[in-house]
């Protein structure tokens, strides 16, 4: 698929986080961007506020955690695939306060892989990817990570 075809799938795959995910409607989450190896969802601050003035740390785990998830989707339904995806498990750090709107972006941690995720997925209708998930901060340094397993379980084709 072309770029743009993905970024539509994306962008579809957003809306549909919003439709389904209540909290990700009312976090007022939008696409970014994405391409072969990311996925970028932003956030504005406001309904993302905490009592300090900058965002909620429950804020900033949720977008992440979507945008982790998210990026799993998307490779699934870029190759026509129904599965349920759902974290198995996950590390979020959080390094510096975020005082303006902000975005997260996902990508596959390193030495995880699409190929062998879907070798896995055909072979078992099961299979686990490891995904690096961060907010970026004011400098080079992140303002909070997430490092997560994101598990996807095929569908059975009478379920759809």
């Amino acid at each position: 698929m072309s770029m743009n075809e993905r970024q539509t799938v994306a962008r579809k795959l957003v809306g549909f986080i919003r439709d389904e995910i209540p909290l990700a409607l009312n976090m007022d989450l939008h696409f970014q961007d994405c391409d072969e190896q990311h996925l970028s969802i932003a956030a504005p601050l406001v309904p993302n506020v905490n009592d300090k003035g900058c965002a909620f740390g429950g804020s900033l785990v949720s977008v992440m955690t979507i945008t982790g998830w998210g990026l799993v989707e998307l490779e699934l339904r870029m190759r026509g695939l129904d599965c349920d995806v759902f974290v198995g498990e996950s590390t979020v750090r959080y390094l510096e306060p975020v005082w303006s709107d902000f975005q997260s972006e996902a990508r596959l941690a390193h030495g995880a892989d699409w190929a062998t995720f879907f070798d896995t997925l055909a072979a078992r209708g099961r299979a686990r990817i490891e995904v690096s998930c961060q907010v970026p901060g004011a400098g080079e340094r992140p303002a909070a990570t997430l490092e997560a397993r994101f598990v996807a379980k095929r569908r059975p084709a009478d379920a759809v």
